[in-house]
Parts: structure tokens; C-alpha cells; sequence
């Protein structure tokens, strides 16, 4: 008899458990689903801002490159006054 009401009360608590398993499973599947939108969301993001990086990147070596150019045109011309005051000092020393 002992053993009846022992099984009983086992399976009267297995009972009263399933709903609260149901209820924890729902709002897991409910929580996993968020985060995985919210995942792929910073996914989205993480992409697009490779692409901005990318992009920037890119207009950055242009802006070096265009900065040397106009570094060197700079240093030719003070390089051609130099020049050019030498060559009337000389004038004018002769």
C-alpha cells in the first residue's frame, strides 16, 4: 500500500511539473528566438561596417597618395626659387 501511494505521489508530481517545464520551455524558445534576431542584427551591422571600413580605407590611401604628390610639387618649387634667387645673386655679384 505504502508503495501505491508513493507512486502516487510521484506521479502527481510529475503532473504538476510538466506545465511549469511547458511554461520554461516557452519563454527559452521565446528568449532564443530574440537573440538570435538579435544576433543577425549585429551580423547586418558588423557587415556593413566592414564595408565603411573598407570604403574609408580606401579614401584614406587616395588622400596619402594625393598628399605626397602635393608634398613633392611643394619641394620642386622651393626647390626652382632657390634656384632662381642663387642665379640673380650671382648677377648681381658679377
Amino acid at each position: 500500500m505504502t508503495r501505491k501511494y508513493t507512486w502516487a505521489k510521484l506521479a502527481v508530481a510529475v503532473a504538476l511539473s510538466l506545465p511549469l517545464t511547458a511554461c520554461k520551455d516557452t519563454r527559452t524558445l521565446q528568449e532564443n528566438e530574440q537573440l538570435k534576431t538579435h544576433v543577425a542584427e549585429l551580423q547586418k551591422e558588423n557587415g556593413q561596417l566592414g564595408n565603411d571600413l573598407e570604403t574609408i580605407t580606401a579614401a584614406r590611401d587616395a588622400l596619402t597618395k594625393e598628399n605626397e604628390k602635393l608634398k613633392a610639387e611643394i619641394k620642386a618649387r622651393k626647390t626652382k626659387r632657390s634656384g632662381k634667387k642663387a642665379a640673380s645673386r650671382k648677377r648681381r655679384q658679377s
